[in-house]
């Protein structure tokens, strides 16, 4: 793709428009790959991994966590890594290793080794992380960079939903064959990723000079924001089934299907909230999906009636994929003509949340135990956490304040 041609809203090249989309289908891919399959695909092969003997519950459960750290470890490493090898050697061989993983993964060969295998496949995850949407979204006009965006990270919420559709269909020949089918998936978009990265420098950013300066406060509070964000969705992405299938009474399979709903929400997403974000500002509709999620996330503890559920189930699905294009989309608006520091801010953003996501996940999990499974109280605190990340943003950009209304986007 050198020598890319970059379409500005009005369109003018043919080519130029066929080679953008090859490099955001790319980055779709990675998105599919690294963290749709390679993390989500995990959760309905847990029980399954149980049943066959090939580890006990907390033995399983302690491999679901080093996907975790090694994704906390890919998010520290992505830059680096881009800067010693190149971007698109970087992100092919993180796509190359996180199918190797689904591979290895099929024989199980005793603890040590799926543990490096999970924690290798944490780690691709975070690096094509950090490193694929910033690599095409600098190539992309401003104003077409939500809808991008969110076509992007649609591959996290594909890889949701195919975590309750694919992975049980493919469990029906057998557990190994699973592991296998999910790697041959994988294989092929990797393929189909392969040779669309864009290469050479962003073709739209103007020299650094030219732009403002950074807003660092704006900036700093946006990390605060995206880790509490991490941390309120915890309650829905660990525990809405149980808490439907157990809490409620409903039984297991009842449950799935809300997870079901959760990822037809995580999928739709990204492109929903791009798309907002096109058309009023990214810092806008970050703040509208930070409200939303507040009454999305609390819902459960007070409303446990079928459609508030449901609604509740797609409404923080689709914001768990669909804050992402909004973050990097709002670190792009305060960082304007830096490219280089647009990359450093998603790679620092992306370390908090994955801080923030981690520690969440083992706090709320100690504290169901302490405080005898109460599910409500984790929704309580899950919603407290967006409350305070609203607050956070209205703060740090100075909204409803005499003299800021030019700087609410």
């Amino acid at each position: 793709m050198a020598g890319t041609t970059i379409l500005d809203r009005g369109g003018n090249s043919r080519e130029g428009s066929l080679n953008l989309w090859r490099a955001i289908l790319s980055a779709f891919c990675a998105s599919l790959i690294g963290i749709g399959l390679a993390r989500f695909a995990y959760t309905p092969l847990l029980p399954a991994i149980v049943d066959a003997r090939w580890f006990e519950a907390s033995t399983a459960a302690y491999l679901g966590a080093a996907n975790l750290a090694g994704y906390l470890a890919g998010a520290l490493m992505g830059r680096p890594m881009a800067g010693r090898f190149s971007t698109v050697a970087t992100l092919r061989a993180m796509m190359a290793l996180a199918t190797l993983t689904f591979f290895a993964c099929s024989y199980p060969f005793g603890f040590a080794w799926f543990f490096a295998w999970r924690f290798a496949a944490g780690l691709a995850g975070g690096v094509l992380m950090v490193l694929a949407a910033p690599t095409v979204l600098t190539h992309i006009a401003p104003a077409r960079r939500g809808l991008a965006g969110g076509a992007i990270f649609m591959g996290i919420g594909a890889g949701i939903a195919a975590s309750g559709t694919l992975v049980p269909l493919l469990l029906q020949q057998g557990l190994r064959q699973a592991w296998l089918g999910l790697g041959a998936l994988s294989l092929l978009l990797m393929a189909a990723a392969w040779s669309g990265w864009p290469r050479g420098e962003n073709a739209t950013a103007r020299p650094a000079a030219s732009g403002h300066a950074p807003r660092t406060a704006s900036l700093r509070a946006l990390y605060a924001e995206y880790a509490l964000n991490a941390a309120g969705w915890v309650p829905h992405m660990i525990f809405l089934v149980d808490f439907v299938a157990r809490g409620l009474g409903e039984g297991v399979e009842v449950g799935a299907l809300y997870w079901t709903i959760f990822g037809i929400g995580a999928t739709i997403g990204p492109l929903l909230a791009g798309h907002l974000a096109d058309r009023i500002g990214f810092g806008a509709a970050l703040r509208m999906a930070f409200l939303l999620e507040a009454v999305a996330v609390a819902l459960p503890a007070g409303m446990a009636g079928q459609a508030w559920l449901i609604g509740s189930s797609l409404i923080v699905g689709a914001f768990v994929t669909g804050t992402v294009p909004l973050v990097i989309g709002r670190i792009h608006e305060l960082l304007p003509h830096h490219p280089a520091q647009q990359k450093r801010a998603w790679s620092l953003a992306t370390v908090w949340f994955a801080l923030f996501q981690a520690g969440a996940a083992y706090a709320l999990s100690f504290l169901f135990a302490q405080s005898g499974g109460n599910y409500r109280l984790l929704f309580v605190i899950g919603a407290a956490a967006m409350i305070l990340a609203l607050a956070i943003d209205l703060v740090a950009n100075g909204i409803g304040r005499p003299g800021n209304e030019g700087r609410q986007g």
